[in-house]
């Protein structure tokens, strides 16, 4: 495997659920730390909905592996923050046999 370029900041950032007082509650977003990463798109797809397209491009983010249960290693219910850029991640798994790296599959969100 060639070496990734680790060559963005991101933002891990983990969900955190705050009463709201009215027996519901409220989810915030708490950084955990920073990783350098390499992002790269995926292959993109396009869907009609009732009076738009949307379209979808996933994203693959290699960072240094952390290991299992540390809690820098990203998790799906996590997200990356780059800047005003959220990305939502939804699977982890190793890059390499030698486990240097982890692979975050992810999806950007946009807020409308």
């Amino acid at each position: 495997m060639k070496p990734p370029l680790l060559n963005r900041k991101l933002i891990l950032e983990t969900p955190e659920r705050l009463a709201d007082g009215a027996g519901g509650y409220t989810v915030t977003w708490v950084p955990l730390g920073e990783h350098w990463a390499e992002i790269r798109p995926g292959t993109g797809r396009e869907r009609a909905l009732e009076t738009l397209t949307v379209a979808n491009v996933p994203l693959r983010i290699t960072l240094r592996a952390s290991p299992e249960g540390a809690p820098s290693r990203p998790r799906p219910e996590q997200r990356f923050r780059d800047g005003n850029r959220i990305l939502r991640i939804l699977a982890v798994t190793e890059a390499d046999g030698g486990t240097r790296y982890l692979t975050c599959f992810a999806h950007e969100e946009v807020s409308q």
